[in-house]
């Protein structure tokens, strides 16, 4: 049996560092699973090395005849810096994602062949039938070790669940009893911990660690208005060491926060979900790219939202700064933990806007599928003896995304009422009752989580242990360096009334390009003939939109005219500035329509409008007959449906025109109304807007 001399020795060749050594509890875990072959949990600070455990403990296994270790990775940049860690231990990984389709084929058989030590997957993985049959159940006997890694992404109480991980469990019911089970995490508290006890057996040990981390300074700062934490980072973000991370909790603060510092010479970029960029059409490859520019200190401040968390290792990382405080203690302490691991000085910084609040309660209200549409989902199914998410979209007013949410989330039950096979899903004999008393419980542990965050943003004592006891670490040392226990501010909450005034006219600035839709729904546009792919003659230009809704530029503004019903002339003048000074549509428009409304502010606003801009307005949008709101529609084949034959063009213009409306979400109106005034002749459709309902919350 290979002892710990030996262990360490093993450690010591693959790194190539002739004095390494096992962090505390290291080697215990790696016996555990490698030479015990137990069950075990590991929850150690971020930074302690659990990738070193699983992938030593997978050539220790390897060496000894055992099979290929499966790892469960949530996310792509986790699974790419665990590729290269195992390579520095001389262990074989390789991982099947989104990235190297064309190698699937090649890996699957190397992986059956037995010639790999170590298998990275994502959950979502498990969820495709044919991986499952064509390598899971292959190999489901001959598997070394299962390593679950991020393992409070399994329990429903942890604060990244995902859903597709409760279906690790049936891979844990094909495998033999003996086969060791490594779960990691840096974040579990007690409820967590027992929560994943529950799913693997009982038999799991559990080994927890302390989480102070000794390197980084904690602080808070409360500055409520946007454009104060704008002119604040200006002032900060320069003088704190090396490069950092700016956290935000929205796509469009990432967005904004980065280009404000771009534009006042900090150099910064985003990353979010989706991400792209013309040299990058990968999404993936651009991450990649944004993570090595941030790893090689060639910018200074990455502003990104949770889309960067788990798996992204840079060791030398001086700040983490949060733009609006996170939804949990948990979530907190996964971002902070990025900074300081091989450091001595490193700075968490969490501060507190007004906004923070309405947008943790939209992430809360939108985390489970409705009861109503679990209904309709499951009526349609049974109905139609089976239907596409394309047929459940016509056949059922809701969104896309509520669809899918609704189809996963049906999908990992026990015993699921829905069953997939390739674009059709299907309702199964299982019974199923909607679980509104587990909904509810769980969005009130939510709100409770969330009001530990206020606490600790109020908190008077060390900032560590109030993390520690939130987490249930026994260790209740006092940091002796946060802003609380030296009594003074780390970093000053100052910040110049110039750089405050800058921020607001830059917030202000901060309008979207506005396309309208390629593509229309089949059937749905019968009457106008309309289908398919929008012929390039029909097509709007690209258009503008002056504000998010509620946001810290004109939104607000927005908002308030929308209650009462006029919208100010300061708006008028905000969107002519953006029309003459910043966008200059090519060719400039020669008048104005609107979409009617029926209150008719649509239409005021556009006449003022016109008269600022010195061009004419026309009513050319003649509403022929009565339709439901739009705003009730929630898919895109509603939304056009809702619009058939609703409206005639009575144009005597033809020259370039503007096509206003006072909120865009959909884009449906704007987009049925321009292919028809581009239907009858006229040069060119321009739409713009006052502001957007979509917030692209992620």
């Amino acid at each position: 049996m290979i002892t710990r001399e030996k262990g360490l020795e093993l450690l010591r060749l693959s790194t190539g560092i002739f004095n390494a050594d096992f962090r505390e509890n290291q080697w215990e875990a790696i016996e555990n699973v490698a030479l015990k072959r137990r069950k075990l949990l590991v929850v150690e600070r971020t930074g302690w090395g659990k990738s070193l455990v699983y992938f030593l403990a997978t050539k220790i296994l390897r060496d000894d005849g055992f099979g290929t270790s499966l790892i469960i990775s949530p996310l792509l940049a986790l699974m790419r810096n665990q590729v290269y860690s195992a390579k520095k231990l001389s262990v074989n990984a390789v991982t099947i994602n989104s990235s190297n389709v064309d190698d699937w084929n090649n890996i699957q058989a190397d992986v059956i062949g037995g010639k790999v030590d170590a298998l990275l997957i994502s959950p979502e993985r498990l969820a495709n039938d044919t991986f499952v049959e064509n390598v899971i159940q292959k190999i489901s006997n001959k598997i070394g070790m299962l390593v679950i890694d991020e393992a409070h992404c399994i329990s429903d109480w942890g604060h990244d669940f995902r859903p597709d991980y409760k279906r690790i469990n049936n891979i844990i019911g094909q495998m033999p009893d003996n086969v060791p089970i490594l779960a990691t995490t840096a974040t579990a508290n007690d409820r967590v911990v027992n929560d994943i006890k529950s799913q693997i057996g009982d038999s799991l040990l559990i080994q927890r660690g302390s989480l102070l981390r000794k390197s980084i300074q904690l602080q808070s700062i409360t500055l409520p208005m946007q454009a104060e934490r704008l002119a604040w980072l200006l002032e900060v973000v320069p003088k704190l060491p090396k490069s950092g991370i700016i956290y935000t909790l929205t796509t469009r603060d990432a967005k904004n926060v980065a280009n404000w510092m771009s534009e006042n010479g900090i150099s910064s970029l985003p990353y979010y979900s989706g991400i792209t960029s013309e040299e990058f059409p990968d999404t993936n490859d651009y991450r990649l790219f944004l993570e090595e520019q941030l790893s090689s200190n060639k910018i200074k401040v990455l502003v990104a939202t949770v889309a960067l968390g788990m798996g992204y290792d840079k060791p030398d990382l001086g700040f983490v700064i949060h733009y609006q405080a996170p939804g949990s203690i948990i979530a907190y302490y996964q971002q902070v933990g990025r900074a300081g691991r091989a450091i001595e000085e490193a700075y968490g910084i969490l501060v507190s806007g007004e906004e923070d609040d309405e947008i943790h309660e939209f992430f809360r209200e939108n985390a489970f599928p409705k009861a109503d549409w679990v209904h309709e989902i499951l009526t349609t199914l049974g109905r139609l003896n089976g239907a596409s998410i394309l047929t459940l979209e016509q056949e059922i007013n809701l969104k896309r995304g509520q669809i899918e949410k609704t189809l996963k989330y049906l999908s990992v039950q026990e015993r699921p009422p829905v069953i997939k096979v390739g674009t059709q899903w299907s309702r199964t004999v299982n019974p199923y009752k909607h679980d509104v008393e587990y909904i509810t419980r769980m969005n009130t542990q939510r709100e409770n989580e969330w009001n530990e965050v206020k606490h600790y943003i109020d908190d008077k004592g060390c900032r560590m242990i109030y993390l520690s006891n939130v987490l249930d670490d026994k260790t209740n040392i006092s940091c002796g360096q946060c802003d609380n226990c030296l009594d003074k501010e780390i970093v000053s909450s100052d910040y110049n009334q110039a750089s405050v005034n800058k921020a607001s006219l830059f917030l202000k600035k901060a309008d979207l390009s506005l396309q309208c839709r390629a593509q229309i729904p089949k059937n749905a546009l019968l009457q106008y003939n309309l289908s398919g792919r929008i012929p390039v003659n029909l097509r709007a230009r690209e258009g503008r939109i002056l504000s998010r809704w509620r946001d810290a530029g004109w939104g607000t503004k927005v908002a308030e005219g929308k209650r009462d019903g006029f919208f100010s002339d300061e708006l008028v003048e905000a969107m002519e500035t953006m029309i003459k000074e910043r966008w200059k549509p090519d060719p400039i428009p020669t008048w104005i329509t609107s979409i009617p409304s029926r209150s008719g502010v649509v239409e005021d606003f556009a006449k003022r409008l016109a008269n600022k801009l010195g061009i004419i307005y026309q009513r050319a949008v003649i509403k022929i007959k009565e339709n439901d709101f739009q705003k009730k529609q929630e898919n895109v084949f509603h939304q056009f449906n809702n619009l058939d034959g609703v409206f005639s063009i009575d144009a005597i213009e033809k020259g370039p025109v503007f096509l206003f409306d006072d909120v865009v979400d959909s884009k449906a109106s704007m987009t049925t109304i321009s292919a028809l005034l581009l239907k009858e002749k006229i040069e060119a459709v321009f739409p713009i807007t006052l502001s957007t309902t979509n917030l692209s919350l992620d």
